[in-house]
C-alpha cells in the first residue's frame, strides 16, 4: 500500500477507506466476512475491507451464494474465488438448495442468502458481515416505497447495520453512489461481472434504477434519496422509542399472546397504536412483515367497535378493559415439529428430546388432559394454541398448560423487540 493509499491520507481511495473504519469506531473485528456476489459494488467492498483490514489488523473471509436461480451463477462464484485468491481472502461459495419458488422471488431469494450466510459465520467464529449496498440501491428501496404508498417505515430505507442470526450486518456504502465503488475498481483495475437480472423490467427495483435516471432532470439523486432516507430513519427511531414506551405501560404477554389495556390503546398517538397493533401481530404470528395497511385498519377498527376479528395467523379477543391477541387455532392445526426444533416460527422447548417426539399445538382436548391449567393463571383461548409435546396422539407434556413432565417453553424473541424489525 503506497503511502497515498493509506487510510486517512489524501489518496483517491481515502473516503471509501474511511466508510468502512468509522462502521467499526472502536475495535476493528478480528474476524470479518464481505458478502460477495461479483458486481461491482460487493467486489469494492471486498477489496476496501481488505485492504483496511490490513491496516487494522483481523482476518477477512468472503462468501458468496449460489441461488441455483441462472446458470451463469456457478461461473460466477468461481470468479469471486480467484478474486479472492489473488489478494489472499478466504472464500467460500453457498448453495441455495430448494425446490419450486413461489411468491416473491426476491424476498425469499434475500432470506434464503441471510441464513446461509449467517450459519456459515456461526460455524466459523465470524460475527461481523459486510454487504456492498450503496446510496443507488437505497434510493431505489425509497422509490419502491412511494409506489406502495408506504409511511415513514417503508420510505426510511435499509438499515445501517443491525443484529441477525447470531452475527452483525452492516451496510457501510449506503450514502455512497455506485460510481464511485466503481471508480475505486476502475483505477486499480478490479474487474466485476453484471447479473442480468438487474435488466430484467419485472422486477420493481430494475423498475426503480431507470426511474432515478429519468428524475435525475429534476435534480432528484441517488445521493439526496438517500440522504432523505436517512432522515426519516431518524424519526422513525423517535416514533420507536415513544410506542416501546408504550408497549411497557400498556401491554403484557400471556402463554404467547398480547393483552392490551384497552384505555391506555384508545389515549396512544396514532402511530403508536398503528405500531404497537403490527408489533403484536407479527410477534404472535411469526410474520416476517406487516400486514397490508388496508387489512391492518380494518383489525384496527374491530377493537374500537368492540368485535372479534382474524387477520395473518392471529386472532382478537375483545373485553371491557383489555383486548388480546392471540393465535389463530387454524393457523397451527396440524403444525408438527421435532421436538429440539423452533415450532410455529418462534416456540423453543428444552426437556428430554427423544425419537417419536413432536411438538404441536395442545388443542382442546389436550387442554381438558391438564387438570391444573387454571392455576397456571394462562387464558385458555391462549392455551389451546400453545406448544405441546406428544407421542403419536399421546399427550407427553404441556409447559404452559400445567404439566410440565420435565420440559419448558419459551419464546426466541421477546414482544418489544419486534418493534425494532425493519
Amino acid at each position: 500500500m503506497t503511502e497515498a493509499e493509506r487510510p486517512g491520507s489524501d489518496g483517491e481511495d481515502a473516503f471509501l477507506l474511511h466508510v468502512p473504519e468509522w462502521t467499526y469506531p472502536g475495535e476493528w473485528p478480528a474476524r470479518i466476512a464481505v458478502a460477495v456476489s461479483g458486481g461491482s459494488d460487493s467486489m469494492a467492498a471486498l477489496h476496501l475491507v481488505a485492504r483496511l483490514a490490513g491496516h487494522r489488523g483481523g482476518t477477512v473471509h468472503a462468501v458468496t451464494v449460489d441461488h441455483r436461480l441462472r446458470p451463469e451463477a456457478a461461473e460466477e462464484a468461481r470468479f469471486v474465488a480467484c478474486a479472492c485468491e489473488r489478494i489472499g481472502v478466504a472464500h467460500e461459495t453457498l448453495v441455495w438448495e430448494h425446490g419450486e419458488i413461489g411468491g416473491n422471488l426476491q424476498d425469499q431469494a434475500r432470506r434464503a442468502r441471510h441464513a446461509l450466510i449467517s450459519g456459515w459465520a456461526r460455524r466459523n467464529g465470524i460475527g461481523d458481515i459486510v454487504l456492498g449496498h450503496t446510496a443507488d440501491d437505497q434510493a431505489e428501496t425509497f422509490l419502491m416505497g412511494l409506489a406502495r404508498e408506504a409511511g415513514i417505515d417503508g420510505l426510511s430505507g435499509m438499515r445501517r447495520s443491525w443484529q441477525e442470526g447470531g452475527v452483525r450486518w452492516a451496510r457501510p456504502y449506503l450514502q455512497t453512489p455506485r460510481r464511485d465503488l466503481r471508480a475505486y475498481l476502475t483505477r486499480h483495475g478490479i474487474g466485476w461481472v453484471e447479473d442480468p437480472s438487474n435488466a430484467d423490467e419485472r422486477f420493481l427495483r430494475v423498475r426503480a434504477r431507470r426511474a432515478l435516471v429519468a428524475l435525475a432532470p429534476l435534480g432528484i439523486t441517488a445521493e439526496g434519496l438517500a440522504r432523505a432516507a436517512t432522515n426519516l430513519a431518524l424519526a422513525r427511531a423517535d416514533l420507536v422509542d415513544l410506542a416501546l414506551g408504550a408497549a411497557a405501560a400498556i401491554t403484557r404477554t400471556d402463554a404467547g399472546g398480547v393483552i392490551f389495556d384497552l384505555r391506555g390503546w384508545k389515549r396512544a398517538g396514532n402511530d403508536t397504536r398503528r405500531r404497537l397493533l403490527i408489533a403484536a401481530l407479527r410477534w404472535v404470528g411469526s410474520a416476517p412483515h406487516a400486514p397490508r395497511a388496508g387489512e391492518t385498519a380494518r383489525f384496527e377498527a374491530a377493537i374500537w367497535q368492540g368485535r372479534a376479528a382474524t387477520l395473518a395467523g392471529c386472532r382478537l379477543r375483545t373485553g371491557d378493559a383489555e383486548f388480546s391477541i392471540i393465535r389463530e387455532p387454524s393457523a397451527v392445526a396440524g403444525l408438527a415439529t421435532p421436538t429440539d426444533a423452533i415450532w410455529d416460527g418462534r416456540w423453543r422447548l428444552h426437556g428430554p428430546h427423544g425419537p417419536g417426539l413432536t411438538v404441536r399445538a395442545l388443542g382442546s382436548d389436550g387442554l381438558r388432559a391438564c387438570k391444573a391449567w387454571p392455576a397456571t393463571g394462562h387464558g385458555k383461548p391462549a392455551l389451546v394454541v400453545s406448544p405441546a409435546v406428544w407421542r403419536g396422539d399421546a399427550l407427553v407434556a404441556a409447559p404452559l398448560a400445567g404439566m410440565a413432565n420435565g420440559w419448558t417453553a419459551e419464546i426466541a424473541t421477546d414482544f418489544p423487540s419486534a418493534l425494532l424489525t425493519h
